[in-house]
């Protein structure tokens, strides 16, 4: 977990942070120190130590669970819409390339949530991990701190879910199978695009679709009934029959259980990252984009997601993965900004 020689320096130009002084850096709460790895070229991770854990959900949240976990802040696999990226400017850090390359690693998180578990105050309420940034990014290749969280969990016999981009999760089924031993463990895997090339366009620091369906197949093997999450559904670009059909057929054929879907979800901080990545992209779409979040909306119009649940929902049904509702304790990303559904909106926005 600790690379020698390869500290951010202050003396060095190269090895300055971009948006972030030395003397910011070192104001970080519980700042350790920041390093780069030539096995992560163009990433820095800055390690702190972290005076707790666990996270309180608010109580009006419609949430299936009451706790969260984040091991990392900021997330490599830099995906253009992501709602989390707002969450680095109280670092100082942009919400752009700073979120995808300024990596806060917890580096003792198991250890401070074995202490807050071990409280006899704690009522083992489920716990969700990646409702925030993704656990199972690049990072956790190196610092392996979901090992240790999920044990720490099992030992208290506390209910966990799991939701990830991350094929690195099947490095951990052993684990979490013997945690479902003692609690209930839910996973769930966040698919949303087919296509290869805009796949590595939107989520280039993501693993394929391909890789995360052979992931789903392995939690089913392992004796797991994992969740899909077919989000961001992308207006005029993942929105159609022709893309999802096929979609559904693989995530159904991998072994999942049901699907969650939802449109895309754009938020003020996000916004400007996602047009400028469309306008390098798909030029033809940002007058249609900026008619459908118009102004300082977040949410795609009514009629879009009307138009989209009447297209979705029956190939969902199609091929047997429609959601369970109540009895599914893993949650989206950008859980805590979930918006109500309004008259007449057959879903909620969830991104």
């Amino acid at each position: 977990m600790r690379w020698s020689g390869q500290e951010v320096g202050a003396e060095s130009a190269d090895n300055a942070l971009p948006g972030l002084g030395i003397s910011e850096l070192a104001a970080m709460p519980g700042h350790l120190r920041s390093v780069r790895s030539p096995e992560f070229a163009g990433l820095v991770f800055h390690e702190v130590i972290a005076k707790s854990a666990l996270n309180r959900v608010p109580g009006q949240s419609s949430m299936p669970f009451s706790w969260t976990i984040n091991p990392y802040r900021g997330c490599s696999h830099a995906c253009v819409y992501c709602f989390a990226r707002g969450s680095h400017r109280y670092l100082d850090l942009d919400a752009g390339r700073d979120f995808d390359s300024q990596i806060v690693v917890k580096v003792n998180v198991a250890e401070v949530l074995g202490r807050e578990l071990a409280r006899p105050s704690w009522q083992r309420d489920t716990v969700a991990l990646g409702t925030n940034t993704d656990p199972y990014q690049r990072a956790e290749g190196r610092y392996r701190l979901m090992p240790g969280v999920i044990e720490a969990l099992a030992r208290a016999s506390t209910p966990l879910s799991i939701l990830t981009k991350g094929t690195l999760l099947r490095r951990d089924l052993p684990v979490l199978a013997e945690a479902a031993k003692r609690a209930p463990v839910e996973l769930a895997m966040s698919i949303a695009v087919r296509d290869h090339e805009l796949q590595q366009s939107i989520e280039p620091g993501t693993p394929t679709t391909r890789a995360r369906l052979a992931t789903i197949a392995a939690a089913r093997d392992a004796g797991f009934e994992p969740d899909v999450f077919l989000m961001p559904v992308l207006p005029y670009l993942t929105d159609s029959v022709a893309h999802l059909d096929p979609l559904l057929r693989d995530i159904r054929d991998a072994g999942a259980r049901s699907v969650m879907y939802g449109p895309l979800h754009l938020r003020a901080h996000v916004k400007p990252w996602f047009f400028e990545w469309l306008k390098g992209e798909h030029p033809e779409l940002l007058p249609r984009y900026r008619a459908l979040y118009r102004g300082s909306s977040s949410r795609a119009a009514q009629a879009y997601r009307m138009e989209l649940a009447a297209r979705i929902r029956p190939l969902i049904r199609r091929y047997g993965l429609e959601w369970g509702g109540a009895r599914r304790a893993v949650a989206p990303p950008a859980s805590e900004t979930v918006a109500a559904a309004a008259p007449g909106d057959p879903s909620p926005t969830l991104f």
